[in-house]
């Protein structure tokens, strides 16, 4: 069978679902037959691990034991489990859209790419969870980030508005802060990962806004306008700063399109 984005959703275990992704890439990247997704799922597989709470019961600790950094890296290994996800539901639900027919390749480059790199950023998290005596599941998290998959999964456009340029683009403002606050207790292990991450992920918002331009470009929509009917008719939460222009800069993000989101 040709090589799937639909099988890395229906992956229920975490590292599998990271094995799956980076089997995808290197097929993509191979030449070999690509298929997207037939019978998309809704929800992708998920473990029985970890408890799935409301967002206000997720417990904040703080950094000064193991423990509390220990939650702070679940935290991000459970935002970069669902990033896997979001990333091949891109190509399964949207690889055939007609806005990007004439680029059908390049997207299912791109977002392979953007999945391969979150599968081994879920992996170097886990790890660093073990070596401070924990794994994925351990700790509850919320299922936030994949209610907003939902409501965007009938448009191409809504998703590209919403998962990378507005959920993604969110880590490039609060992730510098968290490095500094690792490398305050000492823990520069951890903060290490998080570097890693935070320099790839400016690709990916970068990724985002090129194909939101695709799209609306071929829909014959003004492209800032058309960002912010998207966003104020699917996201739920507020645009809110301090936004990191520097990071956002970088990723060819127009300053105007989430400044006059956050006004």
């Amino acid at each position: 069978m040709p090589a799937s984005a639909t099988d890395v959703l229906l992956c229920g275990d975490p590292v599998a679902k990271a094995d799956a992704a980076r089997a995808f890439r290197r097929a993509v990247v191979g030449g070999e037959v690509v298929a997207v997704g037939v019978e998309v799922p809704e929800r992708p597989a998920r473990p029985s691990r970890p408890e799935l709470v409301p967002p206000h019961k997720v417990a904040k600790r703080g950094l000064g034991s193991a423990e509390g950094r220990a939650a702070l890296l679940h935290a991000i290994a459970h935002i970069e489990l669902n990033a896997i996800d979001l990333a091949a539901d891109m190509i399964a639900r949207f690889a055939d859209a007609p806005e990007i027919a004439d680029a059908r390749d390049a997207f299912i480059g791109d977002w392979s790419s953007v999945c391969d790199d979150e599968a081994r950023h879920f992996l170097m998290i886990e790890a660093r969870l073990g070596e401070l005596g924990y794994a994925y599941g351990d700790f509850p998290a919320h299922d936030g980030l994949w209610e907003a998959a939902l409501s965007t999964r009938h448009d191409i456009a809504a998703r590209l508005a919403i998962a990378p340029l507005v959920l993604e683009a969110r880590g490039l403002d609060v992730t510098p802060g968290m490095i500094r606050k690792l490398d305050g207790v000492g823990d520069t292990a951890s903060a290490d990962v998080l570097r890693v991450i935070y320099a790839e992920e400016v690709a990916h918002v970068r990724c985002g806004i090129d194909w939101f331009h695709h799209v609306a470009d071929s829909r014959g929509k003004d492209r800032e306008s058309y960002f912010d009917e998207l966003v104020r008719a699917h996201f739920r939460g507020r645009v809110k700063p301090p936004f990191n222009v520097d990071a956002r800069d970088r990723a060819s993000f127009p300053r105007q399109y989430y400044m006059q989101l956050a006004s």
